[in-house]
C-alpha cells in the first residue's frame, strides 16, 4: 500500500487548520457564552465541566471542508461522504445553536431532528442512486465480490446511517471519547480506500487530521466539547465513507463502540419501562455505566480507543 503525497498534504493541512482555528474559536465561544449544561441527575464529577465551551465541532468542520474543497475535482467519490458530513453537521449546529444560544433546553424537537435526518439521508440515497448505484453494492468479506442488496437496500441506507450518526452522537459523552474513537475508524478508512482504490482518502485524512488537531483541545480536561454540530457530522462521515467503499456492514465491526452506545440506552429505555423504574446499568450510555463502577474518566476513554483500534485491524482482515 502505497500512501501518495496527496493524503499527508490532507492530513497535515487539515490538523493545521485545526490547530489554528481552535485557539480563535474557544474564546469567541466563551465570549458568546456557549457553554455545555450538565444533568444535576447525572455523573457528579461532570457537574464542574459546566460552562466549557460546546459547538466546538464547527473546527473540525471547517477544517475537513477546506481541506476537502481542494481535492474534489480529482476525487469526486469525496462528494456524497461530504455532503453527508455537512448535512449532519448543520442538524447539530440548529440543535446546539437553539440549545446553547437561545437558550432552547430542548434544541431541535425530535421530530425536527429526525426529519431532518431523514431528509438529509434521502439526498444522500437519492444522489448515489443517479451517479453510481454500485455504492448500493456490499463488498464480500474476504473475497473481491460484489452483493447486490436488491429490495433490502433503500431501508438499509436509512437505518445504517441514521443509526450511525445518532451512534456517534451517543459516544460523545466524555472529554476526547468520540474524538478518539473516530480517528481510529478514519484511519481505517484511509488505509481501505488507498489499498482498495476507493477514491475518498483526501477526505478521510483530513478528517484524521481535523481530529487530531481537535484532539488537542479536547482531551481531559476538555477546554472545548464539540456538541452536536461534531458528533453528527463525524457520524455522517462514517456512514458516508462505508457506503462509498461499498461495505456498510464494515461500521459493525470497526463502529462496534458506537452500536453499543446506542444499545446501552435502548436497553436501559426498555427494561426502565417493563420494570417500573428500575435500571439495567447504573446510567446509560455505557460509557457513565463504567464510570459509576469507578473506572476514571480517562480510563474509559483510553480503553474504547484501544478496543476500536484492535476492532479497525480487525475490519483491514475482513477487507483484505
Amino acid at each position: 500500500m502505497k500512501i501518495s503525497t496527496e493524503v499527508i498534504i490532507a492530513l497535515l493541512a487539515s490538523f493545521a487548520i485545526s490547530v489554528v482555528l481552535s485557539p480563535i474559536i474557544i474564546p469567541f465561544l466563551k465570549r458568546l457564552k456557549i457553554g455545555q449544561t450538565e444533568r444535576t441527575e447525572g455523573v457528579q464529577s461532570h457537574l464542574e465541566k459546566a460552562g466549557t465551551p460546546t459547538m466546538g465541532g464547527l473546527i473540525i468542520l471547517i477544517s475537513v471542508l477546506v481541506t476537502s474543497l481542494f481535492f474534489v475535482r480529482k476525487y469526486p467519490n469525496i462528494i456524497p461522504v461530504l455532503f453527508l458530513t455537512l448535512g449532519f453537521g448543520i442538524i447539530g449546529f440548529l440543535d446546539d445553536y437553539l440549545k446553547v444560544v437561545l437558550r432552547r433546553s430542548d434544541g431541535l424537537l425530535p421530530k425536527q431532528k429526525m426529519l431532518g435526518q431523514i431528509i438529509v439521508t434521502t439526498i444522500f440515497l437519492a444522489y448515489i442512486l443517479i451517479v453510481d448505484k454500485s455504492f448500493l453494492t456490499m463488498r464480500i468479506p474476504f473475497s473481491d465480490q460484489y452483493f447486490d442488496c436488491k429490495w433490502i437496500t433503500v431501508p438499509l441506507v436509512y437505518l445504517a446511517v441514521i443509526g450511525t450518526v445518532n451512534g456517534v452522537n451517543f459516544t460523545d459523552g466524555l472529554d476526547g471519547l468520540a474524538t478518539g474513537v473516530t480517528t481510529m475508524v478514519a484511519v481505517f478508512f484511509t488505509a481501505v480506500s488507498i489499498g482498495l482504490g476507493g477514491g475518498i482518502e483526501p477526505i478521510t485524512a483530513a478528517v484524521t487530521g481535523a481530529l487530531l488537531g481537535f484532539l488537542l483541545f479536547n482531551v481531559y480536561p476538555a477546554q472545548v466539547f464539540m456538541g452536536d454540530t461534531g458528533s453528527l457530522a463525524l457520524g455522517g462521515f462514517v456512514a458516508g465513507a462505508a457506503y462509498v467503499l461499498k461495505m456498510p456492514w464494515i461500521i459493525l465491526v470497526v463502529g462496534l463502540i458506537y452500536l453499543v452506545e446506542v444499545l446501552s440506552v435502548m436497553i436501559q429505555v426498555t427494561y426502565f419501562k417493563k420494570t417500573g423504574g428500575k435500571r439495567f446499568f447504573k446510567m446509560a450510555p455505557i460509557h457513565h455505566h463504567f464510570e459509576l463502577c469507578g473506572w476514571s474518566e480517562t480510563r474509559v476513554v483510553a480503553v474504547f480507543t484501544v478496543v476500536t483500534a484492535l476492532l479497525c485491524l480487525l475490519g483491514l482482515v475482513l477487507v483484505s
